[in-house]
């Protein structure tokens, strides 16, 4: 696999929020978001076995991974990695751009998607692989991240298009008004979660935090 960097942390994003993660990292990324947080993740990464990296989860004693990026999907050896770490009872969580089919995911043990549905500010959302949101379970997510107002009209109408059972989230693009879209959201009743992104809570804007 090509990897940009493997790092113990912890989760600030998702399901698995607050627990102690070993985070992986993928080389290269199909989409280019206005707002990204990683374009260091845009280059090629360096080469790593599937082994290696099950080592390296073993080593920090973590019961949950985050596979990342860049974008994993572009990378036909995670679908080992995750097999592998779902052998051993590792949760893993996939957090993926939605741009790309998630097919290959969703028989493997132990593994939640994090699905992206690019809002308007992100200025990818001609990319949004529509066919993906009816396939995903109740143990996935849908994320949409939200600048402004016009983000979020646009996932209220992927709302209304889209019954989706998995867990919903809005989450705030990082440095925008927070409190604006929890108010947004408790006016209209909408049954999503508004979530920050703890890591950066704790330690700001850092990478490999």
């Amino acid at each position: 696999m090509r990897i940009i960097e493997v790092f113990h942390s912890i989760q600030g994003e998702g399901p698995f929020t607050g627990f102690r993660t070993t985070f992986v990292r993928t080389a290269r990324c199909n989409l280019r978001c206005a707002w990204c947080d990683t374009p260091y993740s845009f280059g090629p990464g360096r080469a790593r076995s599937v082994a290696s990296i099950v080592r390296e989860v073993v080593r920090n004693r973590t019961r949950h991974v985050c596979l990342t990026g860049g974008e994993p999907l572009l990378q036909a050896e995670s679908v080992e990695l995750l097999r592998e770490l779902g052998h051993r009872g590792v949760e893993s969580v996939v957090e993926t751009g939605g741009s790309l089919d998630v097919r290959p995911y969703l028989e493997l043990p132990h593994v939640a998607l994090s699905v992206d549905v690019k809002c308007p500010s992100s200025r990818m959302e001609d990319r949004n692989r529509w066919t993906n949101l009816p396939l995903l379970r109740t143990g996935d997510i849908v994320k949409f991240v939200i600048a402004d107002r016009t983000d979020y009209l646009y996932a209220k109408r992927v709302l209304r298009r889209y019954p989706l059972a998995p867990t919903i989230v809005f989450q705030p693009v990082w440095g925008t008004d927070a409190g604006r879209l929890a108010d947004w959201v408790l006016r209209d009743h909408l049954d999503v979660r508004v979530m920050l992104q703890e890591h950066k809570v704790l330690w700001g804007d850092v990478p490999g935090r």
